[in-house]
């Protein structure tokens, strides 16, 4: 008979780890055969046993990037703790590549900016004008290339252009906040080392750019709020400087909201004298100008007060500009 764990780790291993990380597969398809290893992270609470969450962890707690036996050795000795971390961890996907198709979008808003991000994890999505950007044709050839003022960044944002390629400019960043249910601080090494965990082995490239972008966040720290956001966005708005222009950003947090509260939060969000900028599945709102199809659409939906400008990987690593508007519009 099989159990809840034995079937997610199964489709895990089978759906969705290959072609991504082939050592998680390796690990998930262990567990779905491994009774031992299952009934630990039975002790898991059902919304904290996710494959990648439980195998972050590991990571983080000092499971090397091993074959499954000995990741199942480590698992059984450590087994109190792996518990207790899991059931304190939630999935924070904090990858400032999607900056690189957010920046169109951003181009078109007159700065000084004031930067507040929903769900912003350590915050590295609070830089867009600290990092580098390549944007390649679907040829390879280089479409485009922005440098901060005083030179290439230690963070190089490449992502892969379709189509029309929107005039861009990097923001003037005056003023960085986020607010999440559990900020990470990209100074401390063991956040450090949980938002490291949380890249899957494979994933060429993701890793040094993470650490770079910690540094960066690390040099200069944003303001960050631990709470739910539908509480705190009003409050954390005031905070901002008058002279600066409020935009809100949503980058790939609102679906693991649900869904009343997420359609409050963009209600709260509109409500304020402020620009929401985010990278959304197209079926988590309703509220795309124009409509979406939601079967039709390329990845998720970039948007500025709701108005559709590009599809785009969930992570940024491709997009296409979608709508006449020029990037650098006011």
């Amino acid at each position: 008979m099989t159990d809840a764990v034995q079937e997610r780790y199964a489709r895990f291993a089978r759906d969705e780890a290959p072609g991504r990380s082939a050592l998680y597969a390796a690990w998930a398809a262990g567990v779905a055969a491994d009774e031992e290893v299952r009934g630990v992270l039975l002790r898991i609470p059902e919304t904290r046993r996710q494959p990648p969450l439980v195998f972050a962890v590991t990571r983080m707690l000092g499971a090397g990037l091993e074959a499954y036996p000995q990741w199942r050795e480590f698992v059984l000795r450590n087994a109190d703790e792996v518990v207790a971390e899991c059931a304190s961890r939630s999935l924070q996907t904090n990858e400032p590549l999607r900056l690189a198709a957010l920046l169109p979008v951003l181009s078109e808003i007159d700065g000084p900016i004031a930067l507040l991000e929903v769900g912003a994890s350590a915050g590295l999505c609070l830089y867009p004008d600290r990092y580098s950007y390549r944007f390649i044709g679907e040829d390879g050839a280089l479409r485009a290339a922005l440098d901060p003022a005083g030179g290439p960044s230690t963070v190089l944002l490449e992502s892969t252009v379709t189509g029309s390629l929107p005039r861009m400019r990097l923001p003037e960043i005056i003023w960085r906040a986020g607010i999440d249910l559990a900020p990470l601080d990209a100074a401390d090494e063991r956040d450090r080392s949980w938002l490291r965990g949380l890249v899957w082995p494979g994933e060429r490239g993701r890793q040094e750019r993470i650490d770079a972008a910690l540094d960066i966040a690390a040099s200069d720290p944003p303001l960050l709020v631990a709470g739910d956001a539908l509480e705190g966005i009003e409050a954390l708005a005031a905070a901002a400087p008058t002279e600066a222009t409020l935009v809100i950003t949503t980058p790939g947090v609102l679906v693991h909201i649900p869904r009343e509260r997420r359609s409050a939060l963009v209600a709260r969000i509109s409500a304020l004298d402020a620009h929401w900028v985010t990278i959304d599945p197209p079926g988590a709102l309703d509220v795309w100008k124009p409509p979406v199809d939601t079967e039709g659409w390329p990845g998720f939906v970039v948007a500025i007060d709701g108005h559709v400008r590009a599809a785009a990987d969930p992570l940024g690593a491709r997009w296409e500009w979608r709508t006449a508007v020029p990037a650098d519009a006011s």
